[in-house]
């Protein structure tokens, strides 16, 4: 029988802890209703604006994201997680500057929480600060060693710096607490050339058996297996791997590749006018673009080792300026103010190597008529492998499907073509990776006069830059040159044939040779 003390006593409404387990659980309609309750009966606790922040991320709904985290800082300006979602929207919609304010005021509060140092850590990496996010992630760790996440996140973040020896203990770390962290073997598969006395294919193994296994999981573990299958040299195996995790990824992907398709395709016909006057004149960036695993970062690196440059890695800072601004002045202009306040001193030729940047070589010119922008191409079945066995995480849907990566790669190079004929010769230069491998001096040479550089012989050192580098090529390029990715396209002939057929609509057989 219910007593009557039972019987009367009030219902407790749901508590911001509630709405921290809805979200947590993926319970979005959960934590909002929660959330958007406790901000009528308790307006002024910060932890609710933050996670009505969050849940507006996850829906897309970055205009309410920003007006939530403003609150929550406005009602909480000393929690430092206020800050940080703050920072976090910010970049998300393209303002670098203000976003770096906002983490900068977070890093200042005493007394940060482990997931707040992880999660700062996080921001200052996307922000190119990775001597900040390797203390911040130091941090998490040493106050919640038995976290895995956190050991991964210091894992990527000394990977990017190069080293290597320090991220392959904290993944060691990260699996000893979590044998089956799929991304901590994805990093971890990358760091060395595998042989076949030493790898880890027996462990990815295992974890790929688990029961219950999540796709996401499942995907960075076959990409990881495909990469340590070809590096002992059973390309059989690794064709199968990568095959049946681009199936994967590639679900229900169909309306982002033809997203990707048409956006190249209309890329030179929303080029402005081509321009000989008013743009921004004060600085003269340089643009390295092109397809992933092209030989952006090669160039990047060779570049970056002029004492006149400094990389600055991929910002996607010139694609908000366009978003932003109006006229070529002002997009200019309002990219040299981001580089120089986020990225580089104003002293410093910075080098830019946002992929992306490739679809917006008119808009460069006419924005900053003094830029050099550099363009790479490969061998196109070579570049068909490449692209199809690299995991970009969310990032490029037709680099899942053969066919479509034979389609993008010709639409690339109609583009570059376009370029080329638009373009003046001291405003555009197209290397080829393969001309790099086989004479890297006088590429280099030939890179360094376009732009209007002095020579120096550490260009060709272009493996000791220290700069970090949070590129899929972050470990081969603290390599010296190597020449083992030219015609490796031929070891999988037969299994890349759909995409030599697309390719050859467009290209010759010696093209394709």
């Amino acid at each position: 029988m219910v007593g009557v003390s039972e019987k009367h006593a009030p219902v407790r409404a749901p508590s911001i802890e509630a709405a921290q387990a809805a979200l947590t659980r993926g319970d979005l309609e959960a934590a909002e209703r929660i959330c958007v309750g406790l901000s009528k009966s308790t307006p002024q606790d910060g932890r609710v604006w933050t996670l009505l922040t969050e849940t507006a991320l996850l829906r897309g709904r970055l205009d309410a994201a920003l007006a939530c985290a403003k609150r929550a800082v406005a009602v909480a300006p000393k929690d430092a997680l206020a800050h940080i979602v703050q920072a976090k929207c910010l970049f998300l919609a393209g303002d670098a500057e203000q976003a770096l304010a906002a983490a900068r005021r977070a890093q200042k509060i005493p007394h940060l929480s482990a997931s707040a140092a992880d999660a700062l850590g996080a921001i200052f990496g996307f922000l190119a600060r990775h001597d900040a996010a390797l203390t911040l992630f130091s941090r998490a760790t040493a106050l919640e060693p038995r976290i895995a996440q956190y050991k991964i996140n210091l894992a990527a973040t000394h990977r990017m710096r190069g080293a290597l020896d320090a991220a392959e203990t904290a993944c060691a770390e990260a699996l000893a607490l979590d044998p089956g962290f799929a991304l901590a073997h994805y990093i971890r598969s990358d760091l060395r050339i595998q042989t076949a006395g030493r790898n880890h294919i027996a462990d990815m193994e295992t974890a790929l058996a688990a029961p219950d296994l999540h796709p996401e999981n499942a995907i960075l573990l076959r990409y990881a297996l495909a990469k340590e299958h070809e590096d002992i040299g059973d390309d059989a195996r690794a064709f199968d791997h990568v095959a049946q995790g681009a199936e994967l990824q590639r679900a229900g992907s169909a309306p982002a590749i033809k997203a990707e398709l048409a956006e190249i395709a209309g890329a030179a016909s929303l080029a402005p006018p081509l321009a000989t006057q008013g743009g921004c004149a004060a600085a003269a960036p340089i643009f390295v673009a092109g397809l992933p695993r092209s030989g952006t970062t090669l160039v990047e690196r060779i570049v970056g080792g002029l004492k006149e440059t400094t990389p600055i890695g991929e910002t996607d800072a010139f694609a908000a300026a366009l978003r932003a601004a109006a006229t070529p002045f002002d997009i200019g202009q309002r990219y040299i103010r981001r580089t120089e306040a986020v990225y580089a001193s104003a002293q410093a030729r910075v080098i830019d190597k946002t992929l992306r940047n490739f679809l917006y070589c008119g808009h460069i010119h006419a924005a900053l008529p003094r830029a050099k922008i550099i363009l790479l191409r490969r061998h196109p079945l070579d570049m068909v492998w490449a692209l199809y066995k690299a995991h970009f995480r969310g990032q490029f849907a037709f680099s899942y499907d053969l066919e479509a990566i034979a389609d993008y790669i010709l639409a690339y190079r109609r583009l570059i073509r376009h370029w080329e004929q638009r373009l003046p010769k001291e405003a555009l230069l197209i290397v080829a990776y393969e001309d790099i491998v086989r004479d890297l001096e006088g590429e280099s040479r030939r890179i360094v006069d376009f732009l209007d550089l002095p020579w120096s012989e550490t260009t060709l050192q272009f493996h000791a830059c220290a700069a970090p580098s949070a590129t899929a090529s972050a470990v081969q390029i603290r390599r010296p040159l190597y020449d083992s990715s030219v015609g490796r396209w031929r070891r999988h002939a037969a299994r890349l044939a759909p995409a030599r057929a697309r390719l050859a609509r467009e290209l010759s057989a010696e093209e394709l040779d």
